[in-house]
């Protein structure tokens, strides 16, 4: 039967390895007197005639001395794995929590902490710049004339600008609107090949009466200019009464402020039975689709270029605009979160449609979900 292992005490090691230094007693009797193997006993032997110098040394020479090699290869391999641990993990996070670490005022050097977060010199050592006054007027500018044109492109809102005493060229325009989460609505031959990564659904509105709540949904997502910068404003409307059901606000162009939204009003109203979006990829994402295929939402999407397809979305959007931001300069997100929160709150609650025969929002949605009397009976 094998012995189980036995873990000795310092002393006792001392005390078998200084009667094997003795040498009165063979190591067979050494062996058998303290119940240790020969080979062992011979290995403490060892290490206490090589260690035996340290106990006279002085403090200087034990440090004249450095450390034993053995035990320095030990702690740099156990450094090496601890590094490499340690660098994975690090690399998992995102970007910007990465460049979060780097600490300029530590002993190890720039240069060497971004290499070990496998991050970019010059996106460490560069230095935000606020967006100039100047072109925040000039991107409000534009956005008014995309929502008065939204067939404009870069070419003519260029050449708006000019007649307005702007001089600006093509590619600057360009540049914003892409910036701005905008562009051109027109009809365009499809010269390219779809992402298969994003699949595409087609578009299920046509010759479809929608004349009831939660039967069609639309949603999209807006610029809005604030004092400085801008920030991303995603609403989910109801077709048929053009209440806005959730909406979110958000300084990225993104799936989860899109996904927010549509799940609190999923959870405040219940299902539609069709959801309608543009191409743009906060909508294709796999996040944003897969709350509706397991809610059981029959999926619809706009026609590339087809500004129609969502047309009472871009309605609101104009009056969100002229009827609240552009009257108003936000200073800060909070502040324009509660300024949309209480736009949203008059427009459901308190602004009359023509399209509802002068009713309100809110007033078509609730009446039209109750039964008719007769069909109750």
């Amino acid at each position: 039967m094998r012995r189980p292992r036995r873990n000795h005490t310092a002393a006792f090691k001392a005390k078998v390895a200084i009667a094997a230094l003795k040498g009165d007693e063979t190591l067979a009797a050494l062996a058998e007197k303290f119940d240790v193997h020969a080979n062992q006993i011979t290995q403490w032997k060892t290490q206490l005639l090589e260690n035996a110098s340290g106990v006279f040394s002085s403090v200087a020479e034990k440090q004249s001395a450095g450390p034993d090699l053995k035990d320095l290869h030990a702690k740099i391999g156990q450094q090496a794995l601890e590094i490499d641990f340690l660098g994975r993990r690090a690399r998992s996070h995102r970007r910007c929590e990465r460049k979060e670490m780097i600490d300029r005022n530590h002993k190890l050097p720039v240069v060497r902490q971004v290499q070990l977060l496998d991050l970019s010199r010059s996106s460490v050592y560069y230095q935000a710049q606020p967006i100039p006054q100047d072109e925040l007027r000039l991107m409000r500018r534009m956005d008014e004339l995309h929502l008065e044109h939204p067939f404009a492109g870069a070419r003519m809102l260029r050449d708006m600008l000019k007649l307005e005493g702007v001089e600006i060229g093509r590619k600057h325009v360009g540049t914003l609107m892409k910036k701005m989460g905008i562009e051109a609505i027109y009809r365009k031959a499809n010269t390219s090949r779809r992402n298969q990564a994003h699949r595409i659904y087609p578009y299920r509105l046509r010759g479809l009466s929608i004349d009831r709540p939660n039967q069609f949904w639309a949603m999209d997502t807006t610029y809005v200019p604030m004092q400085r910068g801008f920030v991303y404003l995603s609403a989910v409307l109801d077709w048929a009464t053009r209440r806005v059901l959730a909406w979110r606000l958000s300084n990225t162009l993104t799936a989860a402020p899109c996904v927010e939204a549509l799940e609190e009003a999923i959870l405040k109203y219940g299902p539609p039975e069709i959801m309608n979006t543009d191409q743009g990829s906060q909508f294709t994402s796999s996040a944003f689709i897969s709350v509706l295929e397991q809610n059981g939402i029959a999926i619809s999407m706009d026609g590339k270029g087809y500004w129609r397809d969502n047309v009472f979305v871009e309605r609101l959007w104009k009056s969100v605009k002229y009827e609240e931001v552009y009257l108003h300069g936000y200073d800060t997100v909070s502040i324009a979160r509660q300024a949309l929160n209480r736009y949203f709150d008059f427009y459901n609650r308190r602004r009359p449609h023509s399209t509802l025969d002068g009713n309100t929002p809110d007033t078509a949605y609730f009446n039209l979900s109750k039964p008719p009397l007769a069909a109750a009976a």
